[in-house]
């Protein structure tokens, strides 16, 4: 039986990565993003959906079209985040430039999780959830705030779900990766190629979608059965305390 995947943020980056490697490993994918379309061609069992991750229908509909397609889920991994649209310092945050990063980055991945954990409980498939996190969610940037707080608050999404879905043979644990490749860090490569030049990272260069794709599927594949809660920094190093 083919197991299925759910994935948002598809379209591209960490996502898109994510996908192609749980379809290499032999998953059915179902992913979602706000694109029409997404740009590049995952090769294998794929099914997109569009949907807004802080729509509650669109939730809806995604996990449902899983379900009609396969008649069950397997894995879930929350990927799907945005950065401020403009990085102000903390003292000049706006609500709508919080509002705007929360209601994705964190209150559309706990609802999703919610609704998704339901589901694999009255289906009795469900293996693992898999939280994309980040380096952000316990190290200040005070230009970007909103984007701390919101992956702050996906670790504590993390370990409750973990915690309230341990009795149903599903784990729930997240990944925080550091400087990684996509879309959201082109904006900041000069600066991150000097700090990562100068030793910011212990492993001295990018991290690449795919490092944390492979991480993905170690916590998706279900052989980590007894791992649950867990924070897996893939992040060059970034985490280690150094004088």
């Amino acid at each position: 039986m083919t197991k299925v995947a759910l994935v948002t943020g598809v379209a591209g980056g960490i996502g898109f990565a994510t996908a192609q490697k749980l379809i290499n490993e032999g998953m059915a994918v179902v992913g979602m993003d706000v694109l029409d379309t997404i740009p590049k061609v995952l090769n294998g069992e794929f099914t997109y959906v569009k949907g807004d991750l802080a729509d509650s229908q669109s939730r809806m509909n995604f996990v449902n079209t899983a379900i009609e397609k396969y008649g069950r889920i397997d894995a879930l991994i929350n990927v799907a985040g945005v950065a401020p649209k403009v990085r102000n310092d903390i003292l000049d945050m706006t609500e709508d430039s919080y509002d705007f990063v929360m209601n994705i980055n964190t209150k559309g991945t706990l609802f999703l999780t919610q609704l998704v954990a339901n589901k694999m409980i009255e289906l009795k498939c469900g293996t693992a959830i898999v939280n994309i996190s980040s380096m952000s969610g316990y190290t200040s940037s005070t230009s970007r705030g909103e984007y701390c707080i919101s992956k702050a608050g996906v670790t504590m999404i993390t370990k409750l779900f973990a915690d309230r879905l341990a009795e149903y043979g599903i784990t729930v644990n997240e990944i925080r990766p550091g400087i990684i490749a996509t879309g959201m860090t082109d904006k900041v490569k000069e600066k991150y190629d000097n700090l990562i030049e100068n030793g910011l990272l212990p492993i001295k260069r990018w991290g690449q979608p795919e490092d944390i794709a492979k991480a993905v599927w170690s916590l998706a594949c279900g052989e980590l059965s007894y791992v649950t809660g867990q924070s897996l920094d893939v992040d060059g190093g970034f985490h280690i305390r150094r004088l």
